[in-house]
């Protein structure tokens, strides 16, 4: 049974960092890419990175475009989210999500039950 848990959320000052963590298990996670999505209260879940299987291939939303920084260890199957220079609109629930080097919803089959995180000003 495939199973996604995000954890690492928080709340932290505009301006600071967190690292969320995804760990998968139930499947081989490096046999499909990995992506993070978000979701802001009252707003539509949007898409923040997503990575290849080998980890060579990353592509990032406009707005986190230098700030956030997606990884994975294929040994630990899990994927990373490195999120610097928060700002308070990155406050959402943030999803780890399985599938296909894409940036839309309907790609990913398999998703976790999402980690708060809240950025103040």
């Amino acid at each position: 049974q495939v199973q996604l848990v995000e954890s690492g959320g928080g709340l932290v000052q505009a301006g600071g960092s967190l690292r969320l963590s995804c760990a998968a298990s139930g499947f081989t996670s490096s046999r499909y890419s990995m992506a993070w999505f978000r979701q802001a209260p009252g707003k539509e879940r949007e898409f923040v990175a997503v990575i290849s299987r080998s980890g060579a291939t990353t592509y990032y939303a406009d707005s986190v475009k230098g700030r956030f920084t997606i990884s994975r260890d294929n040994a630990k199957n899990t994927v990373y989210l490195q999120m610097n220079s928060l700002k308070p609109e990155d406050t959402a629930v943030y999803y780890c999500a399985q599938g296909l080097l894409s940036t839309a919803e309907a790609d990913f089959g398999s998703w976790g039950p999402g980690t708060q995180v809240t950025v103040s000003s």
